[in-house]
């Protein structure tokens, strides 16, 4: 297969809100290709991007999956990507690998939470992009609404390049505007098409769309627009070169329509697609940085240039191994070779470069620039990494992801496995980065993070289906702290204890005081005399820390408390390090419990992203959860909420925000500071801690 000419190149990328048919459009676009014989169909589970189990039971995309085809001289990589928000974070990377991208809305709905945030994406990214309305042929399909829809949400003015011929049943084909010419289309699946007049229902419309998108046209392009204003029109050829130059720019977003299960406009949408998306040739060059320097480095989208690349995608399998998934961005790259991975600053050796269509393989022999391919069993390569020529080194930053939002703690069925489900979900972790996995030192339980909870319930599916590793997922515990309100003076404790032989005896005095909240832990040793051998005062301290670990409310941990160790006393024979450690443990119980010990819960600093419409709920539930707002602010069509809220408060709280705002509000948080705990509460949760050691 021979290495297409960098103007020849797309590198497209089906964006939209989860259903709105953009694996059905990527398989209508493969058949039209001839790619494959035959559409297959998301409902039977037998399309050629939807191919991993889980994705296949659940009857959606949960991962970005890659194709390829020839088209009319051109060569088109396609990624098709996952609309639910679980999985987004595929999105947003596969957004990086493109040049361009086709915004999937349907006719039915119009423009949905994850339409917007796909869209969003696209704009930081500055990625040129098409708009194909789907699902013309359903009922209830309605073009012009969803044009209003796009124009009010997105707050883009879309350029309307084809218009329905009829809508749901009725639904036969497009009118193309630019030439003015309709095209009725088989409803067989072919994807066959006869051309005629336009009709002359539709001639009116037509005509007035037609002028719209001419103004539209002439308006993006100064040279256009005094032809325009002069002579009244423009010729076709003018207007095409007028909308690659606005698309290219991103000031235009051209509008097609169709319906991907019945293959009608899909074939124009492929003519769309290699006229106005830009090849790797009409995008600016890569920026990234000198890895030693960090000067800024660029890099040409030209064959000729120094091989550079970044990894967009992984794929783990315990049995095939490792498939790291990048995007060519400059130069050549031949299969048997070696590359410099400059962001972990090592080489790799390459084996078989592969084009993948779906979960096929294809081997080729060499990749330019706007190629997405892959390379197997790469061993120190992750995602977000930069693959370079060694000679000329540039390390390019992707945009971050989104953090984790929901937290789970996994419990491995039998105790046996657990450091196999560490090592395991570690895998999962190089095929996902918006997995988190951690273990909480405090409540030691396995702590896995993710972006909502289909998106973790998933992770334990394929940690079940390709490691053989069985888990439950449960609430995790809110790691509460202890502290004291006041100061003890004079805590006395006397460790003495006779069993015929050596016996033990240590005696402490401690005067115990509360910090500064957040100062953690302060041991002084204020010895005068020699009641006390200096040589035991380790052992005193090492006393103190262990009794911190388990408090004496309810076994929390013990923070922001100061000892002061001043006196006490010894004996010859029967003290001990032993004798002092346990004393000194004692000791500090004792004065914690008569200090007015209380409870300490984490509160998160919460940052709530919502439509305006949305924003008095979502207040007034946030202050039912004990939050404190502080404050809002816009960005872009969307306020920003800002609060803290006990961490207890939030755990669950991804679904009751998805539920309140329509799926159209999402939420970051993060650790600021731990305070007491309401009484009333604190009894609770003290209770209940009691309870659970006495099950223990």
């Amino acid at each position: 297969m021979a290495q297409a000419d960098v103007t020849q190149v797309r590198s497209v990328a089906l964006i939209g809100h989860a259903g709105c048919g953009k694996t059905s459009l990527a398989e209508a676009i493969l058949f039209d290709a001839k790619v494959t014989t035959r559409m297959g169909r998301v409902e039977e589970g037998n399309t050629v991007m939807d191919f991993e189990p889980e994705e296949i039971r659940r009857v959606k995309s949960l991962g970005t999956a890659l194709g390829f085809l020839d088209w009319k001289k051109y060569r088109i990589y396609l990624a098709d990507t996952p609309g639910d928000s679980n999985f987004f974070a595929d999105t947003y990377l596969a957004l990086e690998a493109v040049d361009g991208a086709v915004l999937v809305v349907e006719a039915v709905d119009g423009v949905k939470v994850q339409t917007e945030k796909a869209w969003q994406r696209c704009t930081d990214l500055g990625i040129p992009a098409l708009i194909f309305v789907n699902k013309m042929d359903r009922e209830r399909a309605d073009f012009f609404k969803t044009l209003e829809d796009i124009k009010k949400i997105l707050g883009i003015r879309p350029v309307v390049l084809q218009m329905p011929i009829g809508e749901e049943s009725s639904f036969e084909g497009v009118v193309d505007l630019l030439a003015m010419r309709a095209h009725y289309y088989k409803k067989d699946g072919s994807g066959n098409y006869s051309t005629g007049e336009v009709p002359s229902h539709l001639a009116e419309k037509v005509t007035e769309f037609r002028e719209k998108m001419v103004e539209d046209v002439a308006e993006a392009d100064d040279e256009l627009m005094e032809k325009y204003l002069e002579e009244g029109s423009l010729s076709e050829e003018e207007i095409l070169r007028g909308l690659v130059a606005g698309v290219v720019s991103c000031k235009l977003v051209p509008v097609m329509c169709g319906s991907a299960t019945l293959n009608v406009g899909v074939s124009h949408l492929l003519d769309g697609i290699v006229q106005l998306l830009p090849s790797p040739a009409q995008r600016p060059p890569k920026e990234g940085k000198v890895p030693q320097t960090g000067e800024k480095a660029l890099r040409e989208p030209s064959s000729d240039a120094p091989f550079s690349a970044f990894v967009f995608k992984t794929l783990t399998d315990p049995y095939a191994g490792k498939l790291t998934i990048f995007r060519v961005v400059s130069g050549t790259l031949s299969a048997d070779s070696t590359v410099f991975n400059s962001s972990r600053s090592v080489k790799e050796r390459f084996g078989q470069l592969l084009l993948l269509q779906g979960k096929t393989q294809v081997p080729v022999e060499s990749l330019g620039p706007g190629a997405m391919a892959a390379v197997a069993k790469l061993k120190e390569t992750r995602t977000g990494d930069t693959l370079c020529d060694e000679k000329a080194p540039i390390v390019y930053e992707l945009k971050p992801l989104p953090p984790a939002i929901i937290a789970y703690a996994i419990e491995p069925k039998t105790r046996e496995d657990e450091d196999k489900v560490m090592s395991s979900l570690q895998r999962l972790m190089e095929e996902d980065p918006t997995l988190r996995l951690h273990r909480d030192d405090q409540t030691r339980e396995i702590i896995l993070q993710g972006m909502g909870r289909s998106h973790l319930d998933v992770a334990v599916e394929k940690l079940k289906r390709k490691f053989s590793l069985e888990v439950n997922m449960k609430t995790p515990k809110v790691p509460y702290r202890e502290t004291i309100k006041s100061e003890r003076k004079g805590v006395i404790y006397r460790h003495k204890k006779q069993t015929g032989g050596r016996g033990q005896f240590a005696e402490v005095h401690f005067d115990i005081s509360p910090l500064p909240r957040g100062q953690g832990y302060e041991f002084v040793e204020n010895l005068t005399g020699m009641n006390v051998p200096r040589n035991f005062v380790p052992a005193v301290e090492k006393g103190v820390q262990e009794a911190m670990l388990s408090g004496p409310l309810a076994g929390y941990p013990v923070t922001d408390v100061k000892v002061r160790f001043y006196d006490g006393k010894s004996h010859e024979v029967d003290s001990s390090d032993m004798a002092f450690k346990i004393a000194a443990s004692m000791c500090f119980k004792k004065g914690v419990m008569e200090a007015n010990p209380v409870l300490l819960e984490p509160i998160m600093n919460v940052e709530v992203i919502v439509p305006e419409e949305y924003m008095g709920d979502v207040i007034g539930d946030l202050n039912g959860r004990r939050g404190r707002v502080l404050g809002m602010e816009d960005r872009g069509a969307f306020k920003v909420i800002k609060a803290q809220v006990p961490y207890s408060e939030i755990l669950m709280y991804e679904p009751d925000l998805t539920s309140m705002t329509s799926g159209r509000g999402s939420y970051t948080m993060e650790l600021s500071h731990y305070d007491e705990v309401p009484p009333h509460l604190a009894e609770k949760v003290i209770q209940q801690a009691k309870a659970q050691k006495g099950e223990g």
